[in-house]
């Protein structure tokens, strides 16, 4: 009975530990859902903001009110920032290495900053967003990621 008893608590450790193993090498689970099993980190209530970290790369989704996908970054260990092919305005984002032309809506919105990265969104009259990652250096998203 001993025996047993024991490696019923040797088998409950071992799967306790795995399940915590295998939950933190998926920590970008949910990048590109409307709704992913994280926090809301957004800094406007009209929006939702996702963080992501895999390795050194961190990534950010941007949701809309309703949870519409609407665009991702990401940003790496060196402070390069990208946008991703995720979410309905993907072709809308910018950053100050990928650079668009001036949005007809230079209105933006800060929905998320940390010490290094600012997140801005600029509603556009058609319903599209014009979405802006740069470094925080930056006083102006539009200015720093048009051309």
């Amino acid at each position: 009975m001993r025996t047993h008893n024991r490696l019923l608590l040797a088998s409950l450790v071992t799967l306790s530990l795995g399940i915590g193993a295998a939950h933190a090498q998926t920590a970008v689970t949910g990048l590109g859902q409307s709704w992913p099993n994280t926090t809301d980190i957004s800094a406007n209530s009209g929006y939702h903001v996702y963080k992501f970290k895999k390795g050194n790369i961190t990534y950010f989704q941007v949701n809309d009110a309703n949870g519409t996908v609407r665009g991702a970054f990401m940003r790496t260990v060196t402070g390069d920032i990208t946008g991703l092919p995720i979410g309905t305005d993907a072709s809308n984002l910018a950053t100050a290495d990928d650079r668009l032309p001036a949005p007809a809506s230079t209105a933006y919105t800060v929905v998320y900053q940390d010490a290094a990265t600012q997140i801005a969104v600029a509603p556009q009259s058609d319903g599209s967003m014009r979405m802006m990652a740069v470094a925080v250096e930056c006083k102006n998203p539009v200015e720093c990621t048009s051309r």
